[in-house]
């Protein structure tokens, strides 16, 4: 037989046996039990909690880091297209200053204010001639054209080639703006609502400016159909003294490097 030192209690003696196996003591055995049961559930939930919590933070947080991403890397690739852009325009211009005649492309304003003249109800193709890179190509997409509508005039290879990926669904003809009914020769299937010039005209002579918007209005145009022109200069880019046109010109388009004001000419009804 083991005994136990005097005045110390057996271990591994169960509550019930010290307080003589009582009804009252199991019951308070069974209390304790379940309380720590509970306490233990209680704990457990807690921790469920807690890991859910830090879960969706976790979750939160990836799903912004990657939101910021997207934005960052969308950035980036629309910085490298316009700088790109402007590089295309840089070298086409020091190749040849008098086709291009700017060093940058026209900026969105400049080519929201050119779009705006054009009526995107009037049936009929729009002819842009001078498109460069498609800022106002874009603006009359934005404007409601429908791109398939667009015909494109640009005399450079490299930029033609760049159009034709941007705009898959609109016809870009390769060739001389400044003989444009020539140029459009079978690619016009109708007479246009709207030709939209981005072409630099001050550097052509006054009569050649003549004959291009002449071209236009006899054989490209509908009756009532504008000629759509940007220009850097304070007087009208078309001669008008003995043109039989009507002109209206835009405040100056301030955000454009460098600013820059629209003229629309139709013919004068007789």
């Amino acid at each position: 037989m083991v005994h136990s030192a005097p005045g110390s209690r057996p271990r591994n003696v169960s509550l019930a046996t010290r307080l003589g196996h009582s009804s009252v003591a199991a019951r308070l055995e069974d209390e304790v039990r379940l309380t720590a049961a509970d306490l233990a559930d209680s704990v457990a939930e807690a921790r469920l909690r807690v890991a859910t919590a830090r879960y969706k933070v976790e979750d939160e947080v990836r799903n912004t880091a990657g939101k910021l991403k997207t934005r960052v890397r969308k950035a980036a690739d629309e910085a490298r297209a316009k700088f790109g852009d402007d590089a295309r325009f840089l070298k086409s211009w020091i190749d040849s200053p008098g086709r291009t005649g700017a060093v940058a492309p026209s900026s969105p304003f400049l080519a929201k204010r050119m779009a705006s003249y054009v009526d995107p109800q009037a049936e009929g193709p729009v002819v842009e001639i001078g498109p460069g890179t498609g800022p106002v190509t874009e603006a009359l997409i934005a404007r409601g054209i429908d791109e398939a509508r667009l015909i494109l005039v640009e005399f450079s290879p490299e930029f033609c080639e760049l159009l034709r990926r941007r705009f898959p669904r609109a016809v870009i003809v390769e060739g001389d703006a400044y003989a444009l009914s020539t140029t459009l020769g079978g690619h016009l299937p109708e007479k246009a609502s709207a030709v939209v010039s981005s072409l630099p005209l001050f550097n052509k002579p006054p009569a050649e400016r003549t004959d291009l918007v002449q071209d236009a209005f006899d054989n490209v145009l509908k009756p009532g159909a504008p000629f759509i022109q940007f220009t850097y200069a304070v007087i009208s880019p078309v001669p008008r003294k003995g043109s039989g046109l009507k002109a209206q010109v835009s405040d100056w388009v301030l955000r454009n490097i460098p600013p820059a004001r629209v003229w629309v000419y139709r013919r004068a009804r007789a």
